[in-house]
């Protein structure tokens, strides 16, 4: 009887570090959706108002590239390579930097931040599109609130 009870705990550990990996899945990838009221500015293109889900690329190794699918995840808007950036504090909920721009163009995000974490996403725009990006105005905005 005790070994047949030590085969049921090995089995169900077993099974728990298999199903850990799945767990952790949502983490990994940072996956979040994000509901714009207005246009936004991504690099290359435009997103209308809507809701996008973003996360991180599949491959481990492309740890730098940000996915932009529709809320359903059946359109794929974009994958944009970003470099790391940090923030002093985290917060609870997603967080996007913006750079505000005249009433005539849409805010560009600038960076992306993961809830909880103090190092996000910031988005690679072409050498003179960033150069006046950082002219102006930056904004954060907290997913959320």
């Amino acid at each position: 009887m005790n070994i047949k009870r030590a085969f049921t705990i090995l089995g169900f550990l077993l099974a728990f570090a298999i199903m850990l990996p799945v767990a952790q899945a949502d983490e990994a990838d940072q996956a979040i959706k994000v509901t714009f009221s207005q246009p936004v500015q991504i690099p290359g293109r435009v997103l209308p108002a809507g809701t996008y889900v973003f996360l991180l690329a599949d491959d481990p190794a492309e740890h730098f590239g940000v996915r932009i699918f529709s809320a359903d995840r059946t359109t794929l808007y974009g994958t944009l390579i970003t470099i790391d950036t940090e923030r002093p504090h985290s917060t609870d909920n997603t967080a996007f930097t913006f750079a505000q721009r005249g009433s005539a163009e849409p805010q560009a995000i600038v960076s992306w931040f993961y809830p909880n974490s103090t190092t996000g996403h910031e988005f690679l725009y072409p050498k003179q599109e960033r150069k006046e990006l950082a002219k102006e105005k930056q904004v954060i905005v907290i997913a959320g609130d």
